[in-house]
């Protein structure tokens, strides 16, 4: 994955969440679940890293604001 950028957390309430799990539909359920808690740019697809099991996903989130309903 590329390094995080300092804007991404440039304050506080501001996150960057990388996630690893074994499959996507794992990955992408842990992310609607911190979308329920926060407001969330949400990732749209996985990554895989050669030679290291399942996958990854990275999504940002604001602590500042309400998650979108």
């Amino acid at each position: 994955m590329r390094p995080i950028n300092d804007a991404h957390v440039a304050e506080p309430g501001l996150a960057v969440v990388e996630v690893a799990a074994a499959d996507d539909q794992t990955a992408f359920t842990i992310q609607e679940l911190l979308a329920t808690r926060c407001a969330v740019a949400p990732a749209d697809r996985t990554t895989r890293e050669p030679g290291e099991p399942g996958v990854r996903l990275r999504c940002y989130l604001d602590l500042r604001q309400p998650p979108d309903t």
